[in-house]
């Protein structure tokens, strides 16, 4: 016998009229009318053609057979109650499985850093990192979080600016000794460039109130922001490289900037999710900790 959605809702008021005690205590419980009530129970009898309920003006007492059925009802109420309970534990708890993806590069250097920072407060959070720098249909993907460098404002995704991203001029020494290094944004027309495909072709540094533009161009280009920098590093041009990535290697005289007293646009970072998840207890936590790990690193800015 078929169970229709509306004698599953009758099913669920049968149950409790008899949790409760009486139709009144039963409909003020589900947030109905005692008339309602009252023609749940009827309908149900009439369906099942059989009496579950013996009713006077002062109590209900179950039939056999409407004991039988009850507790199969109660089983029904209490599962969905469990569902409720279980969504809700998602929503307040940290606990459940998480799905990232992230470029590789900011990946490696500091998002994978800062989940293991995470994981050690949050055990309990599960974790699925996909690193790559193909941009991810996080719906088709079942991703929870993507971490990109643009908020995509037309795609139905939410967005949140998790850091501010501080960039450099570099080169390798032995390319400075090969070609010279520029005196000014003039003269960066004249040098090779490694190309990095995911951001534009046009550099504009600043200083004071006055901006430059330079369109770069060169014998490599990558889509990848570690093969950049390695490219760089290698000496096949100047690049600009995020200083979490270049600081590093400046320091130990594998790459050295250039022009530092102009200003190069920043890399805004931001996390994407897909609508309505922002409830997630898990999802509020990590981006939250994001926000604050990446304010604590060096080259690293959220304002």
């Amino acid at each position: 016998m078929d169970v229709s959605f509306e004698q599953l809702k009758s099913m669920v008021v049968f149950a409790q009229v008899i949790e409760q005690g009486s139709l009144s205590a039963a409909a003020k419980h589900v947030g109905l009318s005692r008339a309602v009530v009252s023609y749940h129970l009827k309908k149900l009898e009439a369906q099942l053609e059989v009496k579950l309920l013996n009713r006077s003006t002062r109590s209900i007492n179950l039939t056999e057979a409407g004991q039988a059925y009850y507790e199969r009802c109660r089983v029904i109420a209490e599962q969905a109650s469990a569902a409720n309970q279980q969504i809700e534990n998602f929503k307040n708890e940290a606990i459940g499985l998480l799905k990232i993806t992230c470029p590789v590069n900011i990946g490696l250097q500091t998002v994978v850093p800062a989940l293991n920072a995470f994981k050690k407060i949050y055990p309990k959070i599960e974790l699925d990192v996909m690193l790559t720098d193909e941009v991810v249909n996080i719906m088709k993907e079942g991703i929870d979080l993507a971490i990109r460098g643009a908020p995509l404002p037309d795609s139905g995704l939410q967005a949140t600016k998790l850091a501010t991203l501080q960039t450099c001029l570099c080169a390798a020494p032995e390319y400075f000794l090969k070609y010279g290094r520029p005196k000014s944004p003039a003269d960066l027309s004249h040098h090779q460039w490694v190309i990095y495909k995911l951001t534009p072709v046009v550099v504009t540094l600043t200083k004071g109130n006055r901006s430059f533009s330079v369109t770069t161009k060169g014998g490599i280009s990558t889509n990848n922001a570690a093969a950049r920098t390695a490219f760089v590093e290698a000496g096949h041009g100047l690049g600009r490289i995020p200083t979490y990535d270049a600081w590093p290697k400046v320091k130990a005289g594998t790459l050295e900037t250039v022009l530092d007293d102009y200003s190069l646009s920043d890399i805004n970072v931001y996390g994407v999710f897909p609508p309505g998840t922002a409830n997630a207890k898990k999802l509020r936590l990590l981006l939250n900790f994001l926000k604050e790990f990446f304010s604590s690193q060096i080259h690293l800015k959220t304002t």
